[in-house]
C-alpha cells in the first residue's frame, strides 16, 4: 500500500487538534483550581500531561491512518469511523467537564465511558490492521490510569 502524506498528515492534525482544544479547557484550572484539590500520592507532576497526550495523540492518528487507508476493504466502515470520532469526543469532553465545569463526579463516570469506548474502538482497529489496533494501548492503559485518578480526585475531594 502507497503512502498517502496528506491523508497522515490529516489524520495526526485531527487528533492534535481535539488536544489543542481540550487544552483550552485545561488551561486556566491547571493553575487555579486544580493546585486546591487533594491528590493521591500517585498523582503524576502537571508537565508530564502534555508531553503523554501529546504522544498519545500522535499514536491515535498514526493508527486512524492505517485504517483509513484500508477503508475500501472494511465493510463497516462508516461504524468504525463513527466510534472513532465518539471516542475523540469523550476525550475532549471529559476535559470540560473535569478542567472547565470542576464536576469530578461527572467527569469519573464520563471517562469509565470514554475508556470503554476506547477499547471498543482498539478492537474495531485491530480487526482492519493489527498495528493499528496496537497502537492503542498505550491509549487505553493512559485512561485506565487516569480513570484511577480521576476516582481517587472524586473520594479525596
Amino acid at each position: 500500500m502507497r503512502f498517502k502524506p496528506l491523508a497522515f498528515i490529516l489524520s495526526i492534525a485531527i487528533t492534535l487538534s481535539i488536544g489543542a482544544l481540550g487544552g483550552f479547557a485545561t488551561a486556566q484550572s491547571v493553575k487555579t483550581w486544580y493546585p486546591l484539590l487533594n491528590k493521591p500520592s500517585f498523582n503524576p507532576p502537571n508537565w508530564l500531561f502534555a508531553p503523554v497526550w501529546t504522544s498519545l495523540y500522535i499514536l491515535i492518528g498514526i493508527a486512524a491512518y492505517l485504517v483509513w487507508v484500508k477503508r475500501d476493504q472494511v465493510q463497516h466502515f462508516p461504524r468504525t469511523v463513527a466510534i472513532y470520532f465518539i471516542q475523540l469526543i469523550l476525550n475532549l469532553a471529559w476535559s470540560f467537564i473535569f478542567f472547565y465545569l470542576h464536576e469530578i463526579g461527572f467527569a469519573l463516570a464520563e471517562i469509565i465511558a470514554l475508556l470503554i469506548v476506547v477499547i471498543l474502538n482498539a478492537v474495531m482497529f485491530y480487526k482492519i490492521d493489527k498495528w493499528a489496533g496496537l497502537l492503542f494501548i498505550p491509549y487505553i492503559l493512559w485512561v485506565s490510569f487516569a480513570s484511577f485518578l480521576t476516582y481517587n480526585l472524586f473520594i479525596l475531594n
